[in-house]
């Protein structure tokens, strides 16, 4: 699909997502169901690796007493808000947590700038509540969407690079997506390498165990050529429908974690939102169906689960 036809017919999946609010009641908040499971952080321990999907692309990490979260988005709509109100699309998933039952990050690491990922509201509710307190890892050219909130630290990470935060090894890595948090801005994918809004992966490496955050990618073999080597792999599965150009399917979520020599596989983003054209239910089912046929362990296979490494 080109990418006018790509703006055109996201547009139009927002705006029909407000246009039919009155029929939120079959997919949106409306009839919204709490996860069957819920996590536990307060009986985790520091010499654990514990890993929550929360909902969407939100993990709660407990790495060996550090506290990360993913791309946190806990409002019942993401989207872009005017006068006050959001006009994307609603949560048909809880949180497994609420705000107040998440313990304070040490990290919050951010994939890129799309509002499913990079929750004004959210960030700007933990910002508030601890004020000058988490650190904040972004992809290249997005921090000034949240900058002028109160963080201990914000930095970009671009391909390829390097940090350390919080006694974590962070590594970003490149996937196959698109950046842009308005159609209007430049971003990589459109040829702006040096002044486009980024997009990236991350390998997080602690007390010698790494785990892959895959963010949001297309089917790529950037993750093979990385070379790298993991232990657990978060992939994104969902919105593969009809948006294949940005957004792997299931299969090729689970042979991008087999190019990483992952030994656990943790899916997300699906199951939360309504942003593809693929079934509710499938993505989930197509990981059930064909877990077996790869070497991995399925972490988590429902939000509220939380996987656990002694």
């Amino acid at each position: 699909m080109h990418r006018k036809k790509f703006i055109k017919r996201s547009f139009l999946l927002t705006a029909g997502a407000f246009l039919l609010s009155p029929l939120s009641k079959y997919y949106g908040e409306a009839n919204a169901t709490p996860p069957s499971v819920k996590p536990s952080p307060m009986n985790w321990r520091d010499d654990e690796l514990n890993i929550s999907w929360i909902g969407h692309s939100t993990i709660l990490i407990n790495f060996f007493g550090k506290i990360i979260l993913t791309d946190p988005v806990l409002f019942s709509r993401v989207g872009i808000y005017i006068l006050g109100t959001n006009f994307g699309p609603e949560r048909f998933t809880h949180p497994a947590l609420t705000f107040d039952e998440i313990p304070k990050p040490d990290l919050i690491l951010l994939s890129h700038a799309h509002m499913d990922h990079m929750d004004y509201m959210t960030l700007s509710k933990f910002s508030s509540e601890y004020k000058n307190q988490i650190d904040v890892i972004t992809a290249y050219n997005t921090m000034d969407v949240i900058q002028n909130l109160k963080w201990k630290s914000i930095r970009e990470m671009d391909w390829g690079d390097e940090t350390e935060s919080n006694g974590i090894k962070l590594k970003a890595l490149q996937v196959k997506h698109f950046g842009w948090r308005y159609p209007w801005e430049r971003d990589r994918s459109k040829g702006f390498h040096d002044n486009g809004r980024s997009y990236n992966a991350y390998i997080l490496e602690r007390k010698g165990v790494k785990i892959l955050f895959g963010g949001d990618t297309a089917n790529t073999d950037l993750f093979k050529k990385s070379g790298e080597i993991v232990d657990v792999a978060i992939m994104p599965i969902g919105a593969y429908q009809p948006w294949r150009m940005n957004h792997c399917n299931p299969e090729e979520a689970l042979q991008m974690a087999k190019d990483l020599s992952a030994k656990v596989f943790i899916p997300i983003h699906t199951n939360t939102f309504k942003q593809g054209l693929e079934p509710r239910e499938e993505p989930l089912k197509w990981i059930s169906d064909s877990i077996s046929k790869y070497n991995f362990e399925y972490g988590i296979k429902q939000i509220g689960e939380t996987y656990k490494m002694a």
